[in-house]
């Protein structure tokens, strides 16, 4: 008896064998074929969804990170939590990795998925900045945060958060607690922070 989806069972079916694809084979050597014939769809169906494997990619980053992207929302909204325990909790909820199969961790590294990598990235950036320029702006009011540059602010501490917890799993533990406090230590000169006031909650990412 063939089973009936709805259009978005299928979109979500596409986007799962897509995943597997791309990290078996990485996304240049995986084609639209092979994400039909593992399904076992008419290659209508899968144009219906998307246009194109570069239209799957997208959606795939974007609900890779979508989760992300509201959990640092949701911490960052809540103004009754203190300023410094927003800003580190969603810093923490961006480290998308922590969410993700160990094969597809390992895989999303490999130089073959550099452009999912990358996409991931650029998509944060984009959602994540706004939310984040808000809560330095309400830093700067309170008196905790010293910037005349809110949003380049974010973006920098967005880019630097992105390079200095990506190769985690790959250090020893003392190359851990080096790059944490280094993290630290230039995150607070740039929102010109006390010092110090962001080691508790961000050390304690780096010793997992």
């Amino acid at each position: 008896m063939r089973v009936v989806k709805t259009a978005e069972e299928r979109k979500n079916e596409i986007l799962d064998v897509a995943e597997e694809l791309f990290a078996e084979k990485g996304f240049d050597n995986a084609s639209t074929n092979d994400i039909i014939n593992r399904i076992g769809i008419a290659r209508g169906t899968l144009y219906h969804h998307f246009t194109s494997k570069e239209e799957i990619l997208d959606a795939i980053v974007e609900r890779m990170t979508g989760k992300a992207v509201l959990d640092a929302g949701r911490i960052i909204g809540k103004k009754e939590v203190p300023i410094l325990n927003r800003l580190t909790g969603a810093i923490r909820a961006l480290n998308i990795d922590s969410d993700f199969g160990n094969m597809m961790l390992e895989q999303l590294h490999k130089p073959q998925n550099a452009l999912l990598h990358q996409k991931m990235q650029e998509n944060l950036l984009k959602n994540v900045v706004p939310l984040f320029a808000g809560l330095i702006e309400e830093g700067i009011k309170e008196g905790i945060f010293d910037t005349k540059y809110p949003a380049e602010a974010a973006e920098m501490i967005m880019i630097y958060s992105n390079t200095a917890f990506d190769e985690l799993a790959d250090l020893k533990p003392a190359e851990k607690e080096m790059k944490g406090r280094a993290f630290i230590y230039h995150t607070e000169r740039i929102l010109g922070a006390k010092k110090g006031s962001l080691e508790a909650a961000i050390m304690e990412f780096f010793a997992q």
